[in-house]
């Protein structure tokens, strides 16, 4: 797949192929949905941002949407390296030497009409942003320096932003944020949905052991830990990993996945969420005291 623009050739990428499945909230769908629907011919569609804990699942919930709609779905992974350039037309030298334009995800998704997942956003610096702010409003369009064209979304373009609740992320500036509503939380799952979800991505799992995994993960919400449904994934398949090289029973298997995937003491939940509120309170006092120095320094 590839763009002309002039004498500009833009080579695009290929969506994501593996499908996906939501299970639970089905709320959350209907939610992103209604923020893609065009109620009048001039109605623009709203770039809402997913907000909830890592591996809590919102990558999965924006493509689930996307494939609701039967659109292509382009996901670009943001970093604190992401820059301009990579969120727009990054510059490729091609083997005989000559200097060849590659699309990003996002403007693929642009110019095939179809659904861009920006995946944990809030790990890119302003500068980055910046370059997006006139896509993300009635403009609907981007500009490659790069390249010195202009690129201009497909009516059926659809944007979704996903974003971590954690302290390993940048501040959004509020001419951004302005542009990427409504805020859509995702909470954790009960019992019977994070069985679900459990089972669906290790069906092979016995099914004591996904009772033992999914009651030990919702103790853990009980207590406001960051153990996400994709820890209990991943325990429980190094749990019978475990059982079938070293013939561990599955109990004591379980047991050494947990400390191993989530560190030693992990299933000791009042020890580490005593832990984790002295750390976020002095991640608080921190910002709190930085504040207060620029108070000062400010002061003539």
């Amino acid at each position: 797949m590839s763009l002309d623009l002039g004498d500009v050739h833009i080579d695009l990428v290929e969506p994501v192929e593996t499908p996906v499945q939501w299970i639970g909230q089905w709320e959350l769908v209907e939610q992103i949905l209604a923020c893609w629907t065009s109620v009048t011919a001039d109605d623009l569609p709203l770039c809402p941002r997913l907000v909830g804990k890592p591996g809590m699942g919102k990558t999965t919930l924006a493509q689930a949407a996307g494939q609701e709609l039967e659109k292509p779905v382009y996901i670009l992974q943001c970093t604190a390296d992401t820059r301009p350039e990579d969120l727009v037309v990054s510059p490729v030298l091609a083997a005989n030497g000559e200097i060849r334009y590659r699309a990003s995800a996002l403007v693929s998704a642009m110019v095939e009409g179809g659904v861009a997942i920006l995946d944990e956003a809030n790990r890119m610096p302003e500068k980055s942003w910046a370059s997006l702010a006139p896509l993300l409003d009635h403009r609907r369009y981007v500009d490659s320096l790069v390249a010195g064209v202009r690129l201009k979304a497909h009516p059926d373009f659809r944007c979704c932003i996903t974003m971590n609740d954690d302290a390993s992320t940048y501040e959004i500036p509020e001419y951004i944020l302005s542009r990427i509503q409504p805020l859509i939380a995702l909470g954790y799952p009960d019992l019977e949905e994070e069985m679900a979800i459990l089972r669906y991505n290790v069906n092979f799992a016995p099914d004591d052991l996904l009772r033992m995994c999914a009651e030990f993960l919702q103790q853990s919400h009980s207590y406001r830990l960051d153990y996400s449904t994709r820890d209990g994934i991943n325990i429980m398949r190094f749990a019978l990993k475990l059982e079938k090289v070293k013939g561990t029973p599955i109990e004591e298997a379980f047991h050494q996945a947990v400390s191993q995937v989530l560190g030693e003491g992990a299933e000791d939940l009042e020890t580490r969420s005593r832990e984790a509120l002295i750390q976020d309170n002095m991640i608080d006092f921190g910002s709190l005291f930085g504040t207060l120095e620029d108070e000062v320094d400010e002061e003539p």
